[in-house]
C-alpha cells in the first residue's frame, strides 16, 4: 500500500509507463480488476473519490448579508434616531423587529439551500468497472485506485485514468485544458512532460467521452486527481437568484425610491401644517415602512424552494431553479419516445426472413412463446435465414437478462432484451452459443452510423463472421445480398424489404435489420471499413414498446393544458405515428409526421412550418433536434426539450427547460440540462409542468395578498397627514403588520395545494409584466378597501369618545380580520368550502397549513391587544368581546370585494 501511496502523490508521471507496468504498480488485473477485499482495504486508506469543493459563506457572514436591504437600513437608522431622542422602548422594539426579520429570513434561506443542495447531491455519477471478474455498475465515489474503468460514449470520466484500451475513443477535456475540441486517445507511453492536453494516454477526471470505447485502469482519486489540484477555486454555494426574483429586487428598488420620495413630500407637508418634525418623522418612518413590501422577497424564494421540493417528490430533480417558474409557462414539450412515452420493454412480434413472414407469442422479457407462421409453429432448423437472423441479434448483442423476485429483467438496452428474449424462444441458449462463436472484436452502436457490429471467430478463435445489427437505412445500402428461406444468396430487392418495413411499422412496430459477412481467418479487428459493402442481409424483426398508460393520461393532461406534445424519435415514421395516434396526440385530427431526411431538404420558411404542424419527428438525428427546438422558438414558444445521447446537449441548452433522463441518460446530457427525470417518464414532465404552474399562481397569490395591505396602509397615513389629522396607525404597529402578522399569512400561501384547474388553463403568456393589468385593477379595489376599513374604524372610535390607543387597536384588528377573510378567499380551503356550500364536491389537496397560518394570526393579535407588555411596546389597548365582534363584523365585507375582484383576475 505504501508504494502505491507513492505513486498516488507522483501521479504526473503515470503517462510515461506502459500500462502493464501501471498495472503492477497497482497491483491490479486487467481482465479481473480488483478483489473485494483489496477495494475495502484502499477505500478506507484513499477515502471517498469525491472534492472537497471551497466553503461555501459562512452562516454568520450569511446572517449579516440579511441586514444588506435598503427597508432594513432606513428601520436601523430610524431607531438609531429614536434612541437619539431618548425613546429607547420605540428604538428596541424597531430593532428586536428587523433582528426577527433577519433571522426568519436567515432560517428561510438556509432550510432552501440545503434542499437545493441535497437535490443537487442525489444525482449520482455511475461508472462501469471490472471488479472480481464481473463488469458492474457502482457509484463513481466508491473507485479506488487500481479499478479498471470501462468507457463509451456519453460517460462522464470519474477519475483519472490511464488508458490500457481504447477504440476510436474521443474525449472532451475542455473543463481541463480550455480546448474544445475532443482529443483521439491512445495507450502508448509518451516521454517528457507533455502538458495535459497532449497526454493522449490519460483520461481525467470530468472530461466527457463524446465518441468510441476505452478501458482505463484508476491511478488517481478526489483530491489527487488534476481536477482536484485546482480544486481550491471551486465554490459550493447554492444560488438562489432566478429571473423572478431579480424581477423583484428591481421593482423592490424602484419602488423604494418612489417611497422616499413621497416620504419627504409628506415630511415637508407637514412642517408646513406646523408640525414638529418628531412627530413629522414618524409619519414619514410609518409610510416608508407601510408602502415597502418587505416580506414578498422571502416568500418568493421560500415559494420556489417548495416548488423545487415538491417536484423531487414526483421525479423531478431541478438542477437549476429558473426551471421553477419555466415551466409553469412551457407551451411545447419535445419528448423521446422510447421509455419516456413508453414501457421501455421491447417484445419481437414479427420476423421477415428469407422472404418468409412469422409472427412471436408472449410478452415482455420472458423466454416463453413461440415463433410461428401460419399458426404452426416452426423449427428453426428448417429455415437457414430465420436461424441466422435469430442469431446475429443474440451474438451482436451487449445485454443479458436476468429474473428478480420471479419477474424478468434487461441489464443494458431494452431492444438488445427483446433480441435475447425471441432468440431464447427458438431454443438457443446464448453461453453455447458464445463458446461455438467467440466475439473477437466490436463495433459499438453510435447514433452517426446507426449500426453496431461483432466479429466472431471459431473454436479455435479464428475468425469466421461479422454480424451487424441496425436501422434499415444503414443495413441496406451496405448489403447487395440476402439468404432465402434454404440459406442460398440471392439478389437483394430493397422496394421488397421496404414494403415489409412500412407493413410492421404500420403495426406500431420499432423494426431493426440484420446482416452478416464472412471474413478470413487471418482478420482479428473490426473497424467501419471492413462493413461498408459486401454485407449479406439475413431479415428483419419488428418488436414493439407499448406506451405507458400514465404518459397517454399525461399526454391528455398537457393538450388540454394548451401544451403540445411532439415526439421526437429514432424510429421509422410510421411506427412513430402509430404510437402516437395510439396515444390521442393531436386530438381527432391526423397525426402528422416528418423524417430527419425530409427536413433537410426543407427551407428555414418551410422548416419552421412543418415543426409548428406535425407532431412526430421520425429518424432525426441528434443535431435535427437544436434545429426544431430554434424553429419552435422563433414562433414564441417556450419549448422544453428531453434527451439522452451526447449530441443532445446543444439541443438541452438550446431549449427554455432541458430534460435529461436520470436512467437512460448520459452525464454529458445530465450537464446539460435544467432538470431530471429519475424515472425516465413523460408523466413526470407533465407533472413537473403541473407543479412549475402551481408555484407561479401561489407566487401572484402572495403578491395580491402582500401588495393590498401595503397600499391600504401607506393610503392611509398620507391621507391623514395631507388632512392634518392623527395617524390611525403607527410606525411600531405597521412594522408588527408587515413583518410578524404577515409572515403568518403569507407563509402558507406557499404551501397551497394545486388547483384542480391549474391544468385546463392555457400557458401563460412569457411576455406578461409581472403586475398584470387584471392583477393591478385587484390590487387596487383590495388597497382601497383596506383604507377605508383602517381609516373609517380610527375615525368613528375617535369621534364615539374612544382613546387614541383603542382606536388604533381596533383599526388594526379589523385590518387583519379582514385580511383573514381575504386569505381565506384566495385560497384553495376557501374556494373549496364556497363550493360545498353551492353543494359541489371537488377532491382538494391538503390545506393544514392555511388553517395553521390563521390559528397563528389570531393568536399573535390576541397576544398584541390582549398583554400589557405588548399594550406599552405598541401602543395598543386591549379589546372586549363587544370590540372584538365589531372588528370581526367590519371585516366580513372583504369577502364581497374579494368576490368582486376575482372577476378582474381569478386566482384559484
Amino acid at each position: 500500500m505504501a508504494a502505491i501511496e507513492k505513486e498516488i502523490i507522483n501521479s504526473n508521471q503515470w503517462h510515461h509507463l506502459t500500462f502493464r507496468e501501471v498495472t503492477q504498480h497497482l497491483d491490479s488485473n486487467l481482465e479481473t480488476g480488483l478483489s473485494s477485499e483489496v477495494i475495502r482495504q484502499r477505500q478506507e486508506q484513499f477515502g471517498a473519490n469525491e472534492l472537497k469543493g471551497k466553503a461555501g459563506t459562512s452562516p454568520f457572514i450569511r446572517f449579516l448579508l440579511q441586514f444588506h436591504q435598503p427597508l432594513l437600513y432606513i428601520l436601523l437608522i430610524a431607531g438609531a434616531v429614536k434612541a437619539f431622542l431618548g425613546q429607547w422602548v420605540n428604538a428596541g422594539v424597531i430593532w428586536g423587529v428587523t433582528l426577527i426579520n433577519a433571522i426568519i429570513g436567515f432560517v428561510q434561506e438556509s432550510k432552501a439551500e440545503s434542499a437545493i443542495a441535497a437535490l443537487a447531491s442525489a444525482v449520482k455519477t455511475n461508472a462501469t468497472i471490472i471488479r472480481d471478474g464481473e463488469k458492474i455498475q457502482v457509484p463513481s465515489t466508491e473507485l479506488v485506485p487500481g479499478d479498471v474503468v470501462l468507457l463509451a460514449s456519453g460517460d462522464k470520466v470519474p477519475a483519472d485514468l490511464r488508458l490500457v484500451q481504447v477504440r476510436n475513443l474521443q474525449v472532451n477535456e475542455s473543463a481541463l485544458t480550455g480546448e474544445s475540441i475532443a482529443v483521439e486517445k491512445d495507450t502508448q507511453p509518451l516521454d517528457g512532460d507533455p502538458p495535459l492536453a497532449e497526454r493522449k494516454n490519460m483520461a481525467y477526471a470530468g472530461s466527457f467521452v463524446t465518441f468510441g470505447t476505452g478501458k482505463g485502469i484508476v491511478v488517481a482519486i478526489g483530491e489527487a486527481t488534476e481536477t482536484g489540484r485546482i480544486s481550491q477555486l471551486m465554490n459550493q454555494s447554492t444560488s438562489l437568484k432566478t429571473p423572478l426574483t431579480r424581477k423583484f429586487d428591481r421593482f423592490s428598488k424602484t419602488l423604494l425610491y418612489i417611497i422616499l420620495g413621497i416620504a419627504a413630500f409628506m415630511f415637508a407637508v407637514g412642517l408646513g401644517y406646523g408640525k414638529s418634525w418628531t412627530e413629522m418623522f414618524e409619519a414619514a418612518i410609518a409610510f416608508a415602512v407601510s408602502a415597502i413590501p418587505e416580506g414578498l422577497p422571502a416568500v418568493v424564494t421560500v415559494t420556489l424552494a417548495i416548488g423545487v421540493s415538491r417536484m423531487a417528490r414526483r421525479h423531478a430533480i431541478v438542477r437549476k431553479l429558473p426551471a421553477v417558474e419555466t415551466l409553469g409557462g412551457a407551451t411545447v414539450i419535445c419528448s423521446d419516445k422510447t421509455g419516456t412515452l413508453t414501457e421501455n420493454q421491447m417484445t419481437v412480434q414479427a420476423i421477415y426472413a428469407g422472404g418468409i413472414n412469422y409472427t412471436i407469442t408472449g410478452v415482455g422479457y420472458d423466454p416463453q412463446g413461440e415463433i410461428v407462421r401460419e399458426q404452426t409453429p416452426v423449427d428453426r432448423d428448417d429455415s437457414p435465414a430465420l436461424a441466422a437472423c435469430l442469431q446475429a441479434g443474440l451474438l451482436c448483442n451487449d445485454s443479458r437478462l436476468e429474473t428478480k423476485a420471479g419477474q424478468w429483467q434487461v441489464i443494458g438496452d431494452p431492444t438488445e432484451g427483446a433480441l435475447i428474449t425471441v432468440a431464447n424462444k427458438a431454443g438457443y441458449e446464448r453461453s453455447r452459443l458464445e463458446v461455438e462463436k467467440p466475439r473477437l472484436d466490436v463495433i459499438p452502436f453510435e447514433s452517426e452510423f446507426q449500426y453496431m457490429a461483432t466479429l466472431h471467430g471459431n473454436r479455435e478463435g479464428k475468425a469466421e463472421i461479422i454480424y451487424v445489427k441496425g436501422s434499415v437505412e444503414a443495413i441496406l445500402q451496405r448489403s447487395q445480398q440476402m439468404e432465402d428461406n434454404s440459406g442460398n444468396l440471392t439478389t437483394l430487392e430493397p422496394e421488397v424489404i421496404h414494403q415489409q418495413v412500412e407493413k410492421m411499422a404500420s403495426q406500431g412496430l420499432r423494426v431493426l435489420a440484420f446482416a452478416q459477412k464472412p471474413v478470413p481467418e487471418t482478420q482479428t479487428t473490426l473497424d467501419h471499413a471492413d462493413i461498408e459493402s459486401d454485407l449479406i442481409f439475413l431479415g428483419l424483426q419488428g418488436m414493439i414498446d407499448p406506451p405507458r398508460p400514465e404518459a397517454i393520461r399525461a399526454v391528455q393532461a398537457c393538450q388540454t393544458a394548451g401544451i403540445q406534445v411532439k415526439m421526437i424519435t429514432g424510429d421509422h415514421a410510421v411506427t412513430a405515428a402509430a404510437i402516437a395516434k395510439s396515444m390521442g396526440f393531436n386530438h381527432q385530427r391526423e397525426v402528422l409526421a416528418f423524417t430527419g431526411s425530409q427536413l433537410a431538404q426543407m427551407e428555414s420558411e418551410e422548416f419552421a412550418t412543418a415543426i409548428a404542424d406535425a407532431s412526430v419527428f421520425a429518424r432525426v438525428a441528434p443535431e435535427q433536434k437544436l434545429r426544431i427546438v430554434e424553429a419552435l422558438q422563433s414562433k414564441g414558444e417556450i419549448v422544453a426539450m428531453t434527451g439522452d445521447g451526447v449530441n443532445d446537449a446543444p439541443a438541452l441548452k438550446q431549449a427554455d427547460i432541458g430534460i435529461a433522463m436520470g436512467g437512460a441518460g448520459t452525464e454529458v446530457a445530465k450537464e446539460a440540462s435544467d432538470m431530471i427525470l429519475t424515472d425516465d417518464n413523460f408523466a413526470s414532465i407533465e407533472a413537473a409542468v403541473e407543479e412549475g404552474r402551481t408555484v407561479y399562481r401561489n407566487l401572484l397569490k402572495a403578491i395580491a395578498f402582500i401588495l393590498p395591505v401595503n397600499g391600504g396602509e401607506s393610503m392611509t397615513i398620507l391621507i391623514s397627514v395631507l388632512l392634518a389629522r392623527d395617524l390611525p396607525i403607527l410606525s411600531l404597529q405597521v412594522l408588527w403588520l408587515n413583518m410578524v402578522n404577515s409572515i403568518a399569512m403569507t407563509v402558507p400561501l406557499a404551501f397551497e395545494p394545486k388547483s384542480p384547474r391549474v391544468m385546463q388553463r392555457p400557458p401563460r403568456n412569457p411576455r406578461e409584466a409581472l403586475l398584470s393589468q387584471s392583477l393591478v385593477k385587484r390590487i387596487c379595489m383590495i388597497s382601497i378597501f383596506n383604507w377605508i376599513l383602517i381609516f373609517g374604524v380610527f375615525e368613528w372610535i375617535r369621534q364615539s369618545g374612544g382613546t387614541m390607543e383603542l382606536a388604533r387597536t381596533m383599526a388594526i384588528q379589523a385590518l387583519v380580520a379582514g385580511r383573514v377573510f381575504y386569505l381565506l378567499s384566495i385560497s384553495q380551503l376557501g374556494i373549496a368550502l364556497v363550493n360545498r356550500l353551492r353543494g359541489v364536491q371537488e377532491a382538494v389537496s391538503d390545506t393544514s397549513v392555511i388553517v395553521m397560518g390563521i390559528i397563528a394570526t389570531v393568536v399573535l393579535q390576541v397576544i398584541f391587544s390582549q398583554w400589557n407588555i405588548m399594550n406599552l411596546l405598541f401602543s395598543t389597548a386591549p379589546l372586549n368581546l363587544t370590540q372584538w365582534l365589531i372588528c370581526f363584523a367590519i371585516g366580513l365585507p372583504m369577502i364581497l370585494v374579494a368576490t368582486f375582484s376575482n372577476r378582474f383576475d381569478p386566482l384559484d
